[in-house]
This record gives structure tokens, sequence and C-alpha cells, in this order.
């Protein structure tokens, strides 16, 4: 069985702004749609996807995307106590962002592929399996 991909922001937000990994990104949300299993998606990540398009284009830009994003094959993953103090123990070891940490955090317990570009990841590749943009 093939394990599930888990979105950070920097893939949704390359998919979003057309950036480099895009086109991998739409591919893997028709793959999700054809065999109906949906992406992971920390909703932490989700915040981060809004407050980044709100900085750069407003919020009623923001609030557009995150609607859009609500129609795709896109399963949001909540953060809880367990999970946010996991993160908290990546982020304390290893230097990155809290955001990324929770998504380590995620793909560990789901036993997920990261789909990412961020640099950042390249310190925890031993934690979690990476998949590329």
């Amino acid at each position: 069985m093939r394990r599930r991909s888990l979105l950070d922001s920097f893939a949704v937000l390359a998919w979003i702004q057309d950036e480099s990994g895009a086109d991998r990104v739409e591919g893997l949300l028709t793959e999700a749609q054809r065999h109906n299993v949906p992406l992971l998606l920390s909703v932490i990540n989700l915040g981060e996807v809004y407050y980044r398009l709100a900085r750069q284009h407003g919020h009623p830009f923001a609030q557009g995307v995150i609607r859009q994003l609500q129609a795709l094959p896109l399963e949001l993953y909540p953060c809880d106590e367990a999970l946010a103090l996991e993160a908290a123990r990546i982020k304390a070891d290893f230097p990155m962002a809290y955001a990324d940490a929770i998504a380590v955090a995620t793909a560990q317990r789901e036993r997920a592929v990261i789909v990412t570009g961020d640099p950042e990841f390249t310190k925890v590749e031993h934690l979690v399996t990476v998949d590329w943009l």
C-alpha cells in the first residue's frame, strides 16, 4: 500500500503561485481525487498559507484561496496537545520553523511522506521521508 502524502505550506504556496513544483503538486491533487485518498495538510500549515498570502495580497485574497483549498482533496489534520509537544521536541532538536516541525510530527504520526521544496527539511530526512519538489 502506498503511503499517504502530506503537503507542507511550501508545496501549497508553490502550487497557488504557480512556482517551481506546482505541476508536481497538481499531479498529486489529481491522483488524490482519482483514488479518493485525500492529501494531508496540517491546520497549522493551512494557517501559515493564509498569513503568507494575506501579507502579500491582502485578507480577501487569502480567504478566497482558503475557500478554494477546502474544495480540493485535502484532509485537514488537527493539532492536538500531543502533536504540538512532539513538534516542540523536534523544533528544540533541529533548527526549523515550528510549522515545519508540526508537519514532521504529523508525517511521523501518520507515516506519511512530506511533499516540500523547503530546504529546512534536509535536517530531518532521517526522521521522515521527503518527496522533494
